[in-house]
């Protein structure tokens, strides 16, 4: 039986450059690349070589610790470039595309396979990557059993892609991979749906479900706040999640055979000339898509994603592995007259600092400067004013920095992911890069706890 559940505590951060509902063709990129550093905690070994000849499904590389999980290329054509880093640490794998896409053969998951065969298939043509765990947010361990399967089916981060536009009419993919993953958790699969679509979402004739409504602010349509509220995480238990679009890929997969990663993708930000969705291919290089809809009036910072967990990447980089928006904001790198001395119409303000707060319905063309330094790190309670989660936020994150396991335990790691504590990053005035302190929390409950 369905519940609706409405979140009292968050923050709608209302930004300038939501995507118009509107798809636009763009043309097949030349250039796409998978990248290892969109996967935290992974040690790639590679399966190819440059000029190596690919189709799309073909693994290039592979996890060292867990070698079961591929990382397959998203078209068919060669392997051109291997690049790497400090130490060198492997960055990308690229191809350039063949005309027309070629796929590698897939064995079909028959109806009545078992989840044995089911993760089978899945780890071997590349799709498993897009299932995650809670706790710690990393690629699920295949050998695990979870308690359930979550899809947050809405997203509520600042300018985020409408899912419910994006998605209408792969609802039969949608479905096959809900009917698939179903078989591989003891609770079955859960949806979290946004409350304002009630009774007109694409999701709600999704079988073989338990149905959840939420209403709220950001991060309302995070999956581990949702799961805090309907199925909390206790030590010892495991719960995959999902996105939306992700899921779809693995639809494709039982149906078609293939994989075939093509995502609907938000254009969005206040220095786009022009905003829409466009269907792409994950890892496209974005430059023609991004290059002749940029306002050139100032530097910019181009994020994969959005503007509190997103990647700033160069305009001639790749659509990152998990990511269905790309925004574009001004990199703030311009001197400010009198700075924080103004009345500041025309800054946002988690609080009552600039008379805007005085302006509730008003959108912002806000830029990547943090407008100051880092200093002290005291307790204010500025976060639990935008988290809607029953933890200490604060503590926990002190926790982290002495390395304190039983507290980190004890005060609620196992259910927070970085993205649940961006929120808090953004309101917060001693600049502390909470995201970055969350990772190294998961970091050590994963090396001495193990996955």
């Amino acid at each position: 039986m369905s519940r609706t559940l409405k979140l009292k505590k968050g923050l709608d951060i209302k930004l300038m450059g939501k995507a118009k509902a509107e798809k636009v063709q763009v043309g097949k990129a030349e250039y796409y690349a998978v990248k290892p550093t969109d996967f935290h905690g992974l040690t790639p070994k590679l399966a190819v070589k440059v000029e190596h000849e690919v189709k799309a499904g073909t693994p290039l590389f592979f996890d060292k610790y867990n070698p079961e999980v591929k990382f397959v290329s998203p078209v068919s054509g060669k392997v051109v470039a291997i690049n790497r880093g400090d130490r060198r640490k492997l960055l990308e794998v690229v191809i350039k595309a063949d005309a027309e896409n070629a796929y590698e053969t897939v064995n079909p998951i028959s109806a009545d396979a078992g989840a044995e065969d089911i993760k089978a298939c899945l780890l071997q043509n590349g799709v498993w990557p897009f299932i995650k765990q809670r706790p710690y947010d990393v690629i699920a361990n295949a050998e695990d059993t979870p308690k359930c399967i979550y899809i947050s089916c809405f997203d509520s981060s600042p300018l985020a892609a409408d899912n419910e536009f994006a998605l209408r009419g792969e609802e039969k993919y949608f479905q096959a991979a809900i009917d698939t993953l179903s078989k591989l958790a003891t609770g079955g699969v859960y949806l979290g749906l946004n409350a304002s679509t009630k009774g007109n979402s694409i999701f709600e004739g999704m079988k073989n479900v338990n149905v959840n409504y939420f209403s709220g602010k950001h991060p309302v349509g995070n999956a581990g706040v949702q799961l805090h509220h309907v199925n909390p995480i206790s030590k010892g238990e495991k719960v995959w999640t999902l996105r939306p679009q992700d899921a779809v890929i693995i639809g494709r997969l039982v149906l078609d055979g293939k994989y075939d990663p093509r995502k609907v993708v938000a254009l969005t930000g206040s220095e786009l000339n022009e905003t829409a969705y466009c269907e792409m291919i994950s890892g496209a290089n974005i430059t023609d898509v991004i290059k002749p809809r940029l306002k050139n009036e100032v530097n910019q910072r181009i994020i994969s994603g959005n503007v509190l967990t997103g990647t700033s990447i160069a305009e001639d980089s790749y659509l990152g592995y998990y990511d269905n928006q790309i925004t574009v904001i001004p990199e703030g790198d311009e001197y400010e007259m009198f700075g924080w001395i103004m009345p500041g119409f025309n800054k946002f303000s988690a609080s009552k600092t600039f008379l805007s707060s005085l302006l509730p319905k008003k959108e912002y063309k806000l830029d990547a400067n943090f407008h100051g330094e880092p200093r002290a790190f005291v307790v204010s309670e500025q976060y639990e004013k935008v988290l809607p989660m029953d933890i200490l936020p604060v503590f926990l994150l002190k926790a982290i920095l002495v390395d304190d396991i039983d507290k980190m335990e004890q005060l609620g790691l196992y259910e927070l992911a970085p993205e649940d504590m961006a929120i808090c990053e953004f309101v917060c005035t001693s600049k502390t890069e909470v995201q970055q302190i969350m990772w190294r929390g998961i970091d050590l409950m994963i090396k001495e706890l193990g996955q």
